[in-house]
């Protein structure tokens, strides 16, 4: 994943920024830079490929300055050069690094092109360093100029900016993408991982959502997302050295949760050709011969297969089969000519996907794997690796490997849609934009902690629960399901909607928890019907939702409500409420969050 980092102090900036990029090495790049400021002049040194290139760079020609800002990039908008690569630079006034995806970039863009900006890049960043010069440009100086300029994006991001006319201070925000800023005598320092600035100091301050912040070395000004300053916790860090890990938070579900918006939007990064369209990699003969398509995994992998067919199957026309891995070798499947099989593992070494991938390469069939360790064996045997950006996953119980997952499968849906002449263009360039919102809806989303807790109070006491979904969200359903009693070993099974009359109705009982996933999609209003008849029957009802389709179910005791969304990708958007759910439900119980009991988090047995 992309990596900032900030620095001010007494030493040489460039080489300190180097040094805690490569501490950043782990999460991936394609490009980095620094960027630094002395005697009131920007210096900029870029480099595509690894640090090393960077670092030569700037052996070559030494950059000066006792402040600066550097950066390690995957691409997302714009291909691998040196043009795009970070910082970026707007006149000479301003220098910025960012992470995550300012989805109305477009518009700003032309805004800015109308005004005589020109800019020299692809990307969605460099856009923010320009509305930062038209800021300077209408007389807003230093946190006034960051209000100006987050009052005008969308998305979700974290950056870090560089002015000619602050030469003491750096000016941070972030929304859903994580950044900390860390303190010490003689310095102040700021990075997307706090490991970054672990060799400098072990204070750290962990913004919110929606903070900014004005950073010198003896002021550090923190103000809300409603401009209001605010206190944020310092953090000592040398009595637990495991909170730098889990960047302040309880636990590394917790965490993980939180990093959802950023994994997306660089498993977004790798499924981008270099010219800024969607592609997943497959080669166009792939593409084209691929008749049908076998999806083997195991647990949450599989369910995320199970969504990945509703898009594939709707969006490309490609038959598709979910098997569950496990079973898959034992059962002698016959298959078509022409097919191809999709291995989806978090750690590329789950045994039960390994052994049913080289069962499928035994009877002829192309190996796909959806992996997010790329050295894993499941990546090393396979045709074709389409990884996921999620970055390290520590909690036994998956969150954004998952989300990182349906993002491959949406953007491999629409692959194979181009490819096979189902989707023009227009219809591309259309989903392409749906997708780049989602890691802004998905750090919305992530707002809904406090809406959960009374939900979380409620089912602590419960005994066992059922959920509910439809369409693309039934397979959330049995996702939702897993998640609660692997966490919190509540007994809870998941359902269709359209099921319950065939069976499954005859469970329900006084005050029995009946949780549905809805979205404002054609199947919304038989869905509302099944949960009318579990409420006839006693149930409780509690609703995962979107805004609109909420308010029609006025007969539900509990509700968490996220924004309306294009229910095409509600599954990725909604899956994070129901992560929240299990969760908090867990953390009230007291169970052991990220490492449940009798559970690993790779399965390397059979």
């Amino acid at each position: 994943m992309c990596g900032i980092v900030g620095y001010i102090g007494e030493g040489q900036a460039a080489d300190i920024i180097l040094d805690a990029l490569k501490r950043l090495e782990y999460r991936g790049y394609d490009s980095s830079g620094i960027a630094t400021l002395e005697q009131n002049a920007l210096h900029l040194t870029r480099a595509v490929g690894k640090l090393s290139h960077l670092e030569a760079a700037l052996q070559s020609k030494p950059q000066a300055g006792q402040i600066g800002i550097g950066h390690t990039r995957w691409a997302t908008h714009g291909g691998v050069t040196e043009a795009n690569a970070h910082p970026h630079v707007a006149g000479n006034k301003v220098a910025i690094v960012h992470n995550g995806i300012i989805e109305n970039y477009a518009e700003l863009k032309t805004e800015l092109q109308a005004k005589g900006h020109e800019f020299s890049s692809q990307t969605d960043s460099e856009v923010l360093a320009h509305l930062f010069l038209d800021a300077l440009g209408q007389g807003q100086t230093g946190s006034a100029a960051m209000q100006a300029v987050l009052a005008k994006i969308k998305g979700a991001f974290a950056l870090a900016v560089m002015l000619q006319e602050a030469p003491d201070q750096l000016f941070v925000a972030r929304n859903a993408s994580p950044l900390a800023i860390g303190i010490e005598d003689g310095l102040i320092c700021v990075a997307s991982d706090a490991m970054a600035m672990a060799h400098l100091t072990r204070n750290v301050i962990y913004l919110k959502d929606g903070d900014y912040a004005a950073l010198g070395v003896d002021d550090v000004q923190i103000y809300d997302r409603d401009g209001q300053r605010a206190n944020r916790e310092v953090i000592r860090t040398t009595a637990s050295p495991a909170l730098i890990d889990k960047g302040g938070f309880r636990h590394f579900m917790e965490k993980e949760i939180h990093e959802q918006p950023e994994a997306i939007a660089h498993t977004i990064s790798a499924m981008t050709a270099a010219d800024g369209a969607l592609r997943t990699g497959l080669s166009e003969a792939d593409l084209s011969d691929i008749q049908h398509l076998v999806i083997l995994a195991a647990g949450t992998s599989n369910y995320a297969g199970q969504i990945g067919r509703y898009w594939l199957e709707d969006i490309a026309g490609i038959p598709v089969s979910v098997e569950t891995a496990s079973e898959y070798r034992y059962r002698a499947p016959a298959h078509l000519a022409g097919g191809a099989v999709i291995a989806i593992s978090q750690s590329g070494e789950s045994l039960d996907t390994l052994m049913a991938l080289r069962h499928a390469r035994e009877k002829g069939m192309k190996v796909i794997a959806i992996v997010n360790v790329p050295e894993s064996s499941i990546a090393r045997e396979a045709d074709v690796i389409l990884p996921t950006r999620a970055g390290p996953e520590i909690g036994v119980a998956s969150t954004k490997a998952f989300t990182a997952q349906l993002t491959v499968l949406f953007a491999l849906a629409v692959d194979f849609g181009r490819a096979k002449a189902r989707l023009s263009a227009e219809d591309v360039a259309e989903l392409q934009q749906k997708l780049l919102a989602v890691p802004g809806a998905v750090g919305a989303a992530i707002a809904s902690f406090e809406q959960v807790q009374p939900v979380a109070q409620h089912l602590k006491k419960t005994p066992s629960c059922l959920f509910l979904g439809r369409g693309r969200l039934y397979p959330l359903a049995l996702e939702a399901a897993l998640k609660l009693k692997e966490l919190s070993y509540i007994h809870a099974e998941g359902f269709a909607a359209g099921e319950m009359k065939h069976g499954p109705i005859a469970l329900i009982e006084d005050e029995l928890p009946v949780i549905c996933l809805l979205d404002e999609d054609t199947l919304s209003a038989k869905t509302i019907s099944n949960l009318k008849e579990a409420e006839a029957r006693g149930a409780t009802i509690i609703l995962i939702a979107t805004q609109t389709i909420a308010k029609q179910v006025d007969f539900a005791s509990f509700k968490v409500v996220i924004e309306d969304c294009d229910p095409l990708l509600a599954p990725i958007i909604l899956a994070v409420p129901a992560q929240i759910l299990a969760y908090q439900t867990a953390f009230e119980k007291g169970t052991d969050v990220d490492q449940p009991r009798n559970l690993a988090k790779s399965v390397t047995v059979e």
